[in-house]
């Protein structure tokens, strides 16, 4: 699941179906369903909220691409492309010009541009699937739960600043300026690092966590 630029909506994948769902979270009903691809699973909002990538598939063999514009609540199909590999989630770069594709297969990241659909770079980060966060200054986090580390990576070369060990089966994260955590799958907990990765803070919440999520207290 992931919101509109607007909050009002949010947008929700149905594997089985195909489907991406979008919610009216106002008026909490759901006021439209477009098929994009068997399969349909983790996804991608470009930062101007206008293109929505969607892997289609845990083990994604095609991307859709589905535009949101003009209107956020109307979204359609522009197009499938294969990435020329096995992709398994997606993330945009602060700017909208690269999307960051993570492997369902193999040890690296895809780093492909936004227009064009071409890979621009890949950094290899560990044994897949992996994910992928932004944090401050437009460096990239990057998770290997299998491997149980956590790599800082600079956004524009692909160079990898500094690798840290996490918790066995870490896969999800999130990051904002300032903290980046994980939560491992495996053992449920939850790591909180600082921008230079360096560790905060580590509980166990639970005998698997899988995702997180920050936010801002005013």
């Amino acid at each position: 699941m992931t919101a509109s630029r607007s909050g009002q909506l949010a947008y929700v994948t149905a594997d089985g179906s195909g489907e991406l769902v979008v919610i009216d979270l106002v008026q909490r009903r759901i006021v439209h369903r477009i098929f994009v691809g068997r399969g349909a699973h983790h996804m991608g909002l470009s930062p101007n909220g206008k293109r929505l990538w969607i892997a289609l598939g845990e083990h994604a063999s095609q991307i859709a691409i589905v535009d949101l514009s003009p209107w956020p609540g109307r979204p359609r199909l522009l197009r499938r492309f294969s990435p020329g590999f096995t992709a398994h989630d997606l993330t945009f770069s602060p700017d909208g010009r690269r999307v960051w594709v993570t492997s369902g297969v193999g040890d690296s990241v895809h780093v492909i541009n936004a227009r064009s659909g071409k890979e621009v770079l890949a950094v290899r980060v560990g044994a897949p699937p992996q994910h992928v966060a932004f944090g401050e200054n437009g460096f990239a986090y990057a998770t290997s739960g299998y491997d149980g580390r956590l790599l800082k990576i600079h956004g524009l070369t692909g160079r990898v600043v500094k690798t840290v060990r996490t918790p066995y089966g870490s896969f999800n994260l999130s990051a904002f300026p300032g903290p980046v955590v994980t939560t491992s799958l495996m053992n449920g907990r939850v790591t909180e690092f600082d921008s230079r990765l360096r560790r905060m803070s580590s509980v166990q919440t639970a005998p698997a966590a899988r995702a997180v999520a920050l936010t801002i207290w005013p």
